[in-house]
């Protein structure tokens, strides 16, 4: 899905243009661990009803060294994935951290969608 403002329109794909294979989380917070330095294999929670999903933490830094943005890969691609909605990571039952997800990339399909819905008929 994308928005096209100018147009006041709301671009739509099929099921599979909603399937994210990462993220970014940003608005960091170490809950029971430090900010790692290397990559992490943890397991995320990305939907209150959902379960937690294998995926793997990658740092990134800010400006300031803070650890406050990582990306996330998941081991298979996520439906739902929701901007704005909090993602969570543990280690078994032990929560590690968590923060926000930030707006997604266009999908090829939506943005087709998108080229074609502005191009002139």
């Amino acid at each position: 899905m994308a928005l096209d403002v100018g147009r006041n329109q709301v671009i739509v794909g099929d099921r599979a243009s909603v399937h994210y294979p990462e993220c970014t989380v940003h608005r960091v917070n170490w809950v029971s661990a430090a900010p790692p330095a290397e990559p992490m294999t943890v397991h995320i929670q990305i939907r209150y009803r959902s379960g937690a999903v294998p995926a793997t933490l990658f740092p990134l830094a800010a400006a300031d060294a803070a650890l406050t943005r990582v990306k996330v890969v998941f081991e298979e691609p996520q439906f739902g994935v929701t901007p704005g909605q909090a993602a969570v990571w543990y280690d078994g039952d032990r929560v590690l951290g968590g923060g926000i997800i930030e707006p997604l990339p266009v999908h090829a399909r939506v943005a087709a969608a998108l080229a074609q819905a502005s191009s002139p008929q």
